[in-house]
């Protein structure tokens, strides 16, 4: 399922024009898809959707909290993922909300573990969600997109 969601957030991230369900359907079956794959891809973009729509996604919380995190968490999502999602949130890329939103969105994938790749993905597709329906996020979205696509890794001092 989620190499039709990395086909769905590339072929149409940048276009103005999204075909409705029926249509996409057979064109992601024409290009090899399984309908299951399809359909929970469609599931998931729709959980975003009404997810990124809440106001509290952009709100930023008056309290400091600390996030436990579950025995499922831990054993789906890599060590390197978590690791990911906490640095974005102490860099302000991510808040709180946020940080849940895209931990729910990554336990609700099929696959028994999320990389470090995958989980880069749910927060560019995250974040790029959450743009279109809350404040301008357009730095954030741009230094997800550039750590995922970057392949040359930057230098530490």
């Amino acid at each position: 399922m989620f190499e039709v969601l990395v086909y769905m957030f590339e072929n149409y991230i940048d276009t103005q024009f999204r075909p409705d369900e029926d249509t996409l359907s057979k064109e992601l079956s024409a290009a090899g898809f399984d309908e299951q794959d399809i359909s929970g891809a469609f599931d998931w973009f729709n959980q975003l959707e009404l997810m990124t729509n809440q106001p509290e996604v952009f709100k930023n919380p008056q309290y400091v909290s600390t996030r436990i995190f579950t025995d499922d968490e831990l054993k789906k999502i890599t060590g390197e993922s978590l690791g990911f999602i906490l640095f974005l949130v102490q860099a302000n890329i991510l808040n709180t909300a946020q940080r849940e939103l895209v931990l729910e969105l990554a336990m609700n994938l099929p696959q028994p573990q999320i990389s470090i790749e995958e989980m880069r993905w749910i927060v560019l597709m995250t974040t790029w969600g959450a743009s279109k329906s809350g404040p301008d996020k357009t730095k954030e979205y741009l230094f997800i997109e550039d750590a995922l696509l970057n392949k040359n890794k930057p230098t530490l001092h």
